[in-house]
């Protein structure tokens, strides 16, 4: 099994030096304005993880604005709310939505920590390491080369959506339920099929934040190894502890 890391990247000083406790090992949420509910393993769970974790919405920032539109607007907004959590003590950063990945040399050089916005980010240890890594995304359509630029990805990597279904549809649509089984024969239908596709992918990368929580189900029926940013996040507060 390849085991990813998080990512490696030269952080600059801090844009306001020593409101960070150095003995802080909190990771702070950067949240999209959403409604519908966070199953155990979504990253807006708190109880997704093992260690303290403190979260901020980005007001307005709903599934679709950030999904189907043009995030550069929002930046000023994650920076801020960034900066907010920065200054309360948290000694990283991630977020919801992994198609914030264009927002993260950004946050990184304003807030002056570590910032994980994304799974995709993970593709390229991945590929280092011998990995054939495919991505399932909670939208192909909306999932562009700019997304998989500012992660490193390269072009060619497989990808499969899961556009049109409930999963989908309940997430940007910021609806208010959501079905977990159902969610979850969509999901594990879009890695099959990603699989067959590209039979070479021996890893699968889930894109969306909401996905972690079918993990086990996608794993077991493709047998591939499954990562996401719940893996690239454990990784990350591993590598502040050795820090610390």
């Amino acid at each position: 099994m390849i085991k990813p890391r998080a990512p490696r990247r030269p952080i600059k000083r801090l844009a306001k030096p020593g409101v960070v406790r150095l003995g802080s090992r909190m990771i702070g949420i950067l949240m999209l304005d959403t409604a519908f509910p966070r199953f155990l393993g979504d990253v807006g769970n708190p109880q997704s993880f093992g260690y303290p974790v403190t979260y901020a919405v980005v007001p307005g920032a709903t599934p679709q604005a950030i999904v189907c539109g043009d995030v550069t607007p929002w930046v000023d907004a994650f920076i801020a709310e960034g900066q907010n959590l920065v200054a309360a003590g948290c000694t990283s950063l991630t977020t919801t939505c992994g198609f914030l990945t264009p927002l993260r040399d950004r946050m990184e050089q304003e807030t002056g920590v570590p910032v994980v916005s994304s799974a995709l980010e993970l593709i390229p240890d991945l590929i280092a390491t011998g990995g054939q890594p495919g991505i399932l995304t909670i939208s192909a359509a909306a999932l562009t080369d700019r997304h998989l630029v500012a992660a490193k990805v390269p072009l060619e990597t497989p990808i499969q959506g899961v556009d049109g279904g409930h999963f989908a549809t309940a997430i940007l649509g910021n609806q208010t339920k959501l079905d977990p089984s159902l969610s979850q024969r969509e999901l594990v239908d879009g890695a099959l099929k990603l699989v067959t596709a590209h039979p070479k992918t021996d890893v699968i990368v889930l894109e969306c934040t909401n996905m972690p929580p079918y993990k086990s189900a996608i794993e077991a029926a493709t047998g591939r190894q499954v990562v996401s940013i719940l893996t690239a996040i454990n990784a990350l507060h591993q590598d502040r502890l050795a820090a610390n």
